[in-house]
């Protein structure tokens, strides 16, 4: 493992506690085991909040027993109000319908069987589904696959570049496939979840605590505002 990446994990360690029902997605499917469910929870917390997506999923729940049968039969304006919290819920909507039916028609209702395919057939059966790009396919393979992959969220892209970990220009494959590199497969959990931890805590968007910072003494970003700012 580089050294830097060593360091910067062991670091994150040391200075956050995990709490996995800060996770929407985790908390879905460490409970359910269930892939709809989780493809259903991360449809929800895209452009969201997992805190207010973890409510539009809990309220779903109250109206229907979350299946792809059961999402096909339910009245669509119901769907649509069950779901607003987590925003953009005309697009979710139909895309939660869209994901179902695809589920029904082509696989027989479920999408168990992708859990014992090669990772990569894996991903590409599920970013051919709607509002399944590679972020949740990697979510979905990591959580319940147990697969050697590392989902790429706004804030690990954000962190990754700015600590140095990838080059500023890395797109998702990119940056995937270069942390993939840097850390251990027995540590992607962890690194995915600490990288967006630190990320909504510290690394912000605006604003970034950099002076607070655990990791500033490691950080590319940081030592090029000091140098700018002496």
């Amino acid at each position: 493992m580089n050294a830097k990446a060593k360091e910067i994990l062991e670091i994150l360690r040391n200075f956050y506690k995990i709490n996995l029902n800060d996770f929407a997605v985790i908390s879905v499917s460490e409970k359910e085991f269930d892939i709809f469910k989780t493809l259903v929870i991360t449809i929800l917390t895209q452009n969201s909040t997992d805190k207010a997506a973890l409510r539009a999923f809990k309220r779903l729940e109250t109206l229907t027993k979350i299946t792809p049968q059961n999402i096909v039969n339910l009245d669509t304006s119901l769907l649509k109000n069950a779901i607003r919290e987590a925003g953009l819920h005309n697009t979710k909507a139909k895309a939660l319908k869209e994901l179902s039916k695809i589920i029904i028609t082509k696989y027989n209702g479920s999408l168990d069987f992708i859990l014992k395919m090669d990772l990569e057939k894996a991903r590409k059966i599920l970013m051919s589904l709607p509002k399944v790009g590679p972020k949740t396919a990697d979510v979905i393979l990591l959580m319940l696959g147990k697969m050697p992959t590392i989902p790429i969220d706004t804030h690990i892209n954000r962190v990754s570049k700015r600590l140095g970990l990838v080059p500023q220009k890395s797109n998702y494959e990119n940056t995937r496939s270069t942390l993939m590199k840097l850390y251990n497969p027995n540590e992607y959990l962890e690194v995915h979840l600490l990288l967006i931890q630190h990320g909504r805590k510290t690394c912000k968007a605006i604003n970034p605590k950099c002076l607070t910072c655990p990791l500033n003494k490691l950080c590319d970003y940081y030592s090029l505002i000091k140098n700018k700012n002496p």
